[in-house]
């Protein structure tokens, strides 16, 4: 007899996956050591940085994005 498991919290079906916090443009300030926001926003504008959404008005980031992207960063200052 097989059965199935059902979720305890109904929000856990709801995620699918999903961080439970996205990053603002100050987190990145914070993780980084960077100058200001506004070096978060250079990157985006110059396509350099780790790729963020928009949600309404507000910048947000994929922490696993940010993972990736700081990886591969990584990768490549230690070639050099």
């Amino acid at each position: 007899m097989t059965t199935t498991e059902e979720p305890t919290d109904p929000r856990d079906s709801l995620h699918g996956g999903l961080p439970d916090r996205y990053l603002t443009p100050e987190d990145l300030v914070t993780m980084f050591s960077l100058p200001s926001v506004e070096t978060v926003y250079q990157w985006r504008r110059k396509r350099i940085g780790p790729t963020g959404f928009r949600v309404g008005r507000y910048l947000r980031f994929n922490p696993a994005a940010v993972r990736a992207w700081e990886a591969e960063r990584t990768a490549l200052d230690d070639a050099a």
